[in-house]
Order: structure tokens, then C-alpha cells, then sequence
């Protein structure tokens, strides 16, 4: 397998370990309010991610942290007029909730910020003996960056530019320089805090990911996965960090960072209002479908949220259910080895930086193959085919529709093919409109009636 590597700016072959599993880590969620698709966007293609990998036979550890002390949060706390704590374990569970509606599950380990603040005092201790932290009174320790003369070498960005950013920037007229970030922030009275050797305060934004990787992983690991923005400034801040620590580079081998999902081309955030939460969309819609769009989708090109995108996400579903289910049907000769030609193509695409448009387009271009002649398939072709193609989305965790039909819809097409069978056209066309009001196709085979839920 290759993946597109952001440190180097090409793809790189993913080597494959037998003495020990892969290590992956995934920025998780600022618990602060209800997760919306955008962020949902992210967290699914990690998922189908380390979904294929382990299908692939790659052993992998994953691990996720959760941001549960934060500005953010503390100005939610006293909006809503509650304690910062109550804040985080609200939407802590809310986005565990989602994540489990969504059917993520491929995570091994959720370490909160809160957890950690040892070794997250550890490691700011060991940045300030190395010379690369300072302290501004009353503020707290921050990083100097003329410490760090590669920072910048993940976004392709200089120190001038360490503040032209779109997430969070640590603001003080006291710092050294430009772009300078909090480590550990010392906190007032009315404010959140831990009593620690650095003074009662509270973990900076960056220092927590590096100090749980650490913990878990050990100063170098394999994999550091996410959204597109945090590549700046805080993956850049992570390798400044966790470098300067250790002395030992790189930091991260492989640095892989998911597109945004937009909405008339804007990226989707609470900030500009123009969110859909993921509970909302789960209302109306099946968790395969939200895991279909994001695979119609390259994972570095933008998804643009739209009801055209969800009503082919459907189609696309319903399609490819429905075809395998008519594999079931197969009685012919034609003893084709289509399940292994599709197999090679599906996976040579997914081997491509995860190229998942090209994977969905060896499924459609095999159903267009095999579609004409699908019922002159022999069994055992069929059988191999539809196992081939419900291991390929299984391995991405796509469930494929697979509707049971009610007795009396089952009854109707009987009665309808009787007719049919006997010229009455008239009679059987009724019964075939009759079963399309109430929701379902009727398509006539060699098998007999093929009954599939309507789009």
C-alpha cells in the first residue's frame, strides 16, 4: 500500500510489520458542543482507514485523544452557567454516542487530556531544561520557536507565517516571537487548573497530543492522522514539540490529513453556522449512507454536502444491493472468474492512497459487465461474486441494503406473474403499479419476480 505523506509531499510505501503493529494516532474532538458532519467526515475515513488495513492483514494499534479541557470549553461552562467538567462529559458522551451510530468502531484507545496532566507536566519540564520553553509571569510557559529552525517543515511554512493560520493561535504581546504557542497556561482563580510544579494551571492545546503519544506510543510511532486544518499550526506545533523533546526525528513517519467537508464550497463549521449536526443527519438518514458518501470521495478532495450528493449516495446503494442480491439468482453456465478480477481492481485502487472513487468505480464497472448476463451466470460464479463484493465494502464497514420483503408484497408479485403468465397484462400491470405505490419494484426474470425497494 502507498499513502500520500504531507511531511514529504509524495506517496510512500506503507511497510508491513510482523513482530509488531502499526501505530496510529487521530486528533479527536474539543468536547465543547454536538459534533457535526464535517467533524464526522474525518473520524470515518480514519475508521475506513484502519478498517482496510486490518482486512489487508495489518496489525494496528489506534489511538484517539479527547480535548476535554480547553478554552472552548470553559467559555461554553460559563455560558451555560455550569461547571467546565459537566461541559466535557456532556459532549464527551454525545460524540462517543455519534461515533457509535456511525459505526466507528475501529478505535482502541480514547485517552482524555484530563488523564494525563503528569505527563503532560513531564514534558513541558523536559522542553523548559532543553532550553526550547519559557515562562511569561502571569501567562504561562510558552514554546520558543527560534529553538526550532525546521517548524514549518510539515505545512511548507515559515515562522513568519506561524500565525496566518485558521485554528486556534495563542495571542500574548509578552512572546518571544511570532507564533510562539502556549504549553502550559496558568489559570486564575475562577478558572480550571491543577496544582503542579509549573504553577496551578491547565495543559496548551498541543502539549497534550504529544505527551498521550508518548505515554502510548514512545517518542517516534507510524501514523498521525486528521483534518486538513490542524495541519497548521497544530501538527506543526507537534513535531516542534515532541523533536525537541527527544532529539529524535522524525517524529511521525507517515502524516496523512483528511479534506473538509463543505457546503456551497465553504468548509463546514460551528463558527459560520452552516453545520448539520450528526444527530440530526442519523434522524433522517441510515449510518451507511453518510459512510457511502465519504467513499465516494477521494480523502484529500473536499466533500461538498448537498441533497443531489445524498440522493446518489443512495442510488449508489440501493444499486449495488440490489445486484447482489440478483447474484442469488444465478442458475446458468457462464462460470467467469469475476469475483478475482474484481478483487484485483478493487484493492489495486484502495492500495493507491486509498483511492476510493477508483475502488467504486471497479464495483460499477463489474456490474456493468456482469449485469446483462447476471442470471446466465453458474451458481458457484454468483456465489463468488457477491462474496467478493460483500467482503470489499465489508472491509470499509459499508453494510450493503439487503431489505426484507413483506409477505403480502411477496404475495403480489406471485398473483401479478400468474397473470402475467397467462397474457393478462392489463391485470398484472395494475399489481405491478400497486407494489410501486407501496414502495417496491417488481422486475421479471428466468428465476421469477425480483422485488427490490424503490429508491
Amino acid at each position: 500500500m502507498k499513502l500520500f505523506n504531507t511531511l514529504s509531499g509524495a506517496k510512500e510505501t506503507l511497510e508491513k510489520s510482523d513482530n509488531r503493529p502499526l501505530k496510529l494516532f487521530v486528533c479527536g474532538p474539543t468536547v465543547y458542543d454536538y459534533p457535526h458532519i464535517g467533524n464526522a467526515r474525518t473520524f470515518l475515513f480514519f475508521d475506513i482507514f484502519a478498517r482496510y488495513l486490518r482486512s489487508q492483514g495489518y496489525k494496528l494499534t489506534y489511538l484517539q485523544n479527547i480535548t476535554d479541557i480547553d478554552d472552548k470549553i470553559i467559555l461554553r461552562a460559563k455560558e451555560d452557567s455550569v461547571g467546565w467538567n459537566l461541559i466535557s462529559r456532556k459532549f464527551e458522551k454525545a460524540y462517543l454516542e455519534n461515533m457509535r451510530s456511525l459505526g466507528v468502531d475501529s478505535v482502541d484507545m480514547y485517552a482524555k487530556a484530563t488523564d494525563y496532566i503528569a505527563e503532560i507536566v513531564s514534558q513541558v519540564k523536559t522542553l523548559i531544561a532543553k532550553g526550547n520553553a519559557y515562562l511569561i509571569e502571569d501567562d504561562g510557559y510558552y514554546f520558543d520557536l527560534k529553538t526550532f529552525p525546521e517548524y514549518g517543515k510539515l505545512s511548507r511554512r515559515t515562522v513568519e507565517q506561524a500565525e496566518d493560520a485558521v485554528t486556534r493561535i495563542d495571542t500574548s504581546d509578552k512572546k518571544r516571537n511570532r507564533g510562539d504557542f502556549s504549553l502550559w497556561k496558568l489559570s486564575s482563580t475562577d478558572e480550571p487548573g491543577w496544582n503542579t510544579e509549573l504553577g496551578f494551571g491547565r495543559p496548551g492545546w498541543h502539549i497534550e497530543d504529544t505527551a498521550i503519544t508518548e505515554h502510548f506510543f514512545g517518542p517516534q510511532y507510524d501514523i498521525h492522522g486528521g483534518a486538513l486544518d490542524l495541519k497548521f499550526p497544530h501538527h506543526e506545533a507537534e513535531i516542534a514539540q515532541q523533536e525537541s523533546a527527544s532529539g529524535l526525528k522524525p517524529f511521525v513517519k507517515h502524516w496523512i490529513h483528511a479534506g473538509f467537508l463543505t457546503v456551497d464550497g465553504q468548509k463546514m463549521s460551528k463558527s459560520l453556522g452552516n453545520f448539520v449536526t450528526i444527530h440530526a443527519f442519523l434522524k433522517d438518514n441510515p449510518p451507511e449512507l453518510f459512510r457511502m458518501m465519504v467513499f465516494m470521495h477521494h480523502y484529500r478532495s473536499p466533500l461538498d454536502y448537498t441533497e443531489n450528493l445524498i440522493a446518489i449516495a443512495k442510488k449508489n446503494l440501493s444499486d449495488i444491493g440490489a445486484f447482489v442480491r440478483k447474484l442469488e439468482l444465478a442458475r446458468g453456465e457462464d462460470g467467469g472468474n469475476y469475483a478475482e478480477e474484481f478483487k484485483a481492481k478493487f484493492e489495486e485502487a484502495m492500495d493507491d492512497d486509498l483511492n476510493t472513487p477508483n475502488a467504486l468505480a471497479a464495483v460499477f464497472e463489474t456490474m456493468n459487465i456482469v449485469a446483462p448476463k447476471i442470471y446466465g451466470l453458474s451458481k458457484k460464479s454468483g456465489k463468488s461474486l457477491k462474496t467478493a463484493l460483500v467482503a470489499a465494502f465489508g472491509s470499509v464497514g459499508i453494510d450493503l441494503p439487503s431489505p426484507r420483503i413483506p409477505f403480502k408484497i411477496r404475495l403480489l408479485a406471485r398473483k401479478r406473474d400468474k397473470y402475467r403468465s397467462s397474457k393478462q397484462f392489463i391485470q398484472s400491470d395494475a399489481l405491478r403499479d400497486k407494489a410501486y405505490a407501496l414502495g417496491y419494484t417488481i422486475e421479471d426474470t428466468p428465476q421469477g419476480p425480483f422485488i427490490w425497494v424503490r429508491d
